[in-house]
């Protein structure tokens, strides 16, 4: 298999898809509460698209898809992605992100298609305190898919905590959450997409200096998939916390991810607005030669660092693009 890297030397071997901007929750910092416009059939890329070019991205040395949305389970026979992306040959992990509300009912499916690994999103263990940052959910929904995962056997189980200031910034339900399951929580600081209130941010710093008031973390090894966390647990506790700042303290020189928005663009940064519409691409009969040399000269636009200023001009929503 070949490999892939930009023109930093960063090897890039992850793909991030996003299936679908819809979620069936309404998160304060992903998605506005009435939702987003409804695309049409032609602007969203079919399965069979997304194949194409996964297989392409594969042949040219990506090696780890992750499914992402908005939530990628609202989409119809989600279930059949993955299935059709397990027999992509090379492709050596297959996972998915999700806020864990509908594993309940596609969890066995969605093992059973060849889906390894899960990270679900759920902001705080507080039932009121869920509601607020969902707007909609319950979080008796994300811990039966939480549940679910483990029941399954899905390895490792990761759950994502956007910090938002003062709403769920004590990190004592979570500790408590290590010593009973066996889960790895991840502490991400609030991403400044989408104009969102700069009085919202909490620097993972202070999270640190606020976990430290239940006990005397120590360093640990981060579970398969760790990624740029970094990870600590407490002695007795089953799992362990991590902190992912991209903020505070990014981890660019380390990236290694390549992005699909539901339209169909690609993205080699997060944080840019730079973006292109690999459509044509895909539905012109062209063939995998061609797909890679539109994939490399992407990556060609991935900077050295991401640019925070740039998000202020940025249209797009975080549910638009794939966190």
């Amino acid at each position: 298999m070949s490999e892939l890297y930009d023109r930093y030397n960063r090897k890039i071997d992850y793909l991030r898809v996003s299936v679908t901007d819809r979620c069936n929750l309404r998160c304060l910092y992903c998605m506005p509460q009435e939702g987003v416009k409804p695309k049409s059939h032609d602007e969203i890329l079919s399965y069979e698209e997304i194949k194409l070019l996964a297989a392409a991205a594969v042949k040219a040395g990506i090696s780890k898809v992750r499914l992402t949305g908005g939530e990628p389970l609202v989409r119809k026979d989600a279930v059949k992605l993955v299935e059709m992306l397990a027999n992509i040959p090379g492709l050596k992990d297959i996972s998915l992100t999700t806020n864990g509300t509908l594993l309940p009912e596609f969890g066995e499916e969605l093992k059973r298609a060849g889906l390894r690994r899960v990270n679900i999103s759920i902001d705080s263990l507080d039932p009121q305190t869920y509601k607020k940052i969902t707007r909609i959910g319950k979080l008796e929904h994300a811990l039966a898919g939480l549940n679910k995962s483990s029941e399954l056997g899905f390895e490792p189980v990761k759950v994502n905590t956007v910090l938002v200031k003062g709403i769920n910034d004590d990190p004592r339900d979570f500790v408590k959450l290590i010593y009973d399951y066996p889960v790895h929580v991840r502490f991400i600081e609030l991403m400044p997409i989408s104009k969102r209130d700069p009085g919202l941010f909490l620097p993972i710093d202070e999270l640190k200096a606020n976990l430290a008031h239940y006990g005397s973390p120590e360093e640990a090894e981060g579970p398969q998939g760790a990624g740029p966390a970094r990870y600590v647990t407490f002695k007795g506790a089953l799992g362990t916390i991590g902190f992912i700042s991209p903020i505070s303290h990014h981890f660019c020189s380390t990236c290694n991810r390549l992005r699909l928005t539901p339209d169909g663009k690609l993205r080699a940064c997060l944080f840019s607005d730079e973006e292109f519409d690999i459509r044509p691409v895909l539905r012109d009969n062209l063939s995998e030669e061609e797909i890679i040399a539109f994939i490399r000269n992407v990556l060609v636009s991935k900077p050295e660092e991401h640019n925070i200023a740039v998000l202020d001009k940025m249209d797009r929503l975080m549910c638009q693009i794939g966190g």
